[in-house]
């Protein structure tokens, strides 16, 4: 950096005037290159850039939200980042917003699940949209609130506000109908938890291709821990040959639940999970799944709520499709 421009910063916050007066142009020109606006000349705006990046000019975030009645600002609501997708879920749209000059700010329910206060927390941090993940969306249901666009993922179709996700059903259907080209007659399922709208849809994928002469499904929360206490019951039973898991944390914790009860993967029982998170290949063995795609989910999230603050075509828009998963094969079936 120019030692003005080193000089200019070490004087406190580079204003506006000063890009102006190093780019030799107007203030209304800086403000419109900083607010995007295709209201000026190509070359005008490389100088006026140039300009800013040597004097380390950052737009005031508070003053352009008194201009726009914006902040600039998306919202995500959770009910916990402790398991994988949740959080695969929130890497993928912090950098869709950050790419797209948004901030992110987090709230998450804990035991209490007051998605009510969620909501009023952002309100009062003057959210421009949130964004709703998986076990929260019931709640966001029952409680959408007044003056925040909302996009919710994983949710059965709603006025209200734009629901994305992926084809939850369609995966377990695929991960059965594998087992069952496998030659397994009967596919036990270790379901996620009641309220979840994903466990849910991955039940009844379940549920229409393993019949409906198929046991009970046992029920975990989606971590490894409660996949190897159902697991275990599952692996006393020599009449369990196959398994389709509603993730993949449980699929580890069942992995762990067969090892122990001395029961071989895939030879006397066949494991499918769901997710595909990182380190499913890295299993022993690694792990069959069905794959959804978190970056794309993040992406198109951001991209629906983007769409709705700034108005685009927010009356005649239609819902996005549900992304369909793929089924990864490995060496657990």
């Amino acid at each position: 950096m120019p030692e003005a421009g080193r000089a200019d910063r070490a004087a406190g916050r580079v204003s506006m005037a000063q890009v102006a007066a190093r780019a030799g142009v107007s203030n209304q020109t800086v403000s419109r290159v900083a607010n995007d606006s295709p209201r000026v000349d190509p070359a005008t705006r490389l100088r006026v850039e140039q300009a800013m990046a040597e004097l380390g000019y950052r737009p005031n975030r508070a003053a352009r939200a008194l201009r726009t009645g914006r902040t600039q600002t998306l919202g995500l609501v959770a009910q916990t980042l402790a398991t994988v997708g949740n959080s695969r879920m929130l890497q993928a749209v912090a950098e869709s917003a950050s790419a797209r000059g948004y901030a992110l700010t987090v709230v998450t329910l804990g035991d209490d699940g007051d998605i009510v206060r969620a909501f009023d927390r952002l309100h009062d941090q003057g959210v421009d949209g949130a964004i709703v993940l998986n076990e929260a969306t019931a709640l966001a249901r029952g409680a959408a609130p007044a003056g925040i666009e909302l996009v919710v993922i994983d949710s059965p179709p709603d006025d209200r506000f734009t629901v994305i996700g992926i084809d939850h059903a369609a995966g377990a259907r695929l991960a059965v109908a594998h087992l069952k080209a496998r030659g397994h007659a009967t596919v036990h399922h270790l379901a996620g938890p009641a309220g979840s709208f994903a466990a849910s849809e991955r039940e009844r994928g379940w549920r229409e291709v393993a019949g409906s002469e198929a046991p009970e499904p046992l029920r975990g929360d989606w971590t490894a821990a409660s996949g190897y206490t159902q697991g275990r019951v599952l692996a006393a039973s020599d009449a369990v040959t196959a398994v389709f898991a509603a993730n993949d944390q449980m699929a580890l914790g069942l992995l762990r639940a067969l090892a122990d009860a001395g029961r071989r993967v895939p030879d006397d029982v066949a494991v499918i999970g769901f997710d595909d998170i990182a380190d499913a290949a890295d299993y022993r063995p690694p792990l069959t799944t069905v794959r959804q795609d978190f970056d794309a989910l993040g992406e198109q999230a951001v991209q629906a709520l983007v769409a709705r603050i700034e108005a685009v075509a927010a009356s005649d828009s239609v819902p996005p499709a549900l992304t369909p998963p793929t089924l990864v094969r490995r060496a657990t079936t």
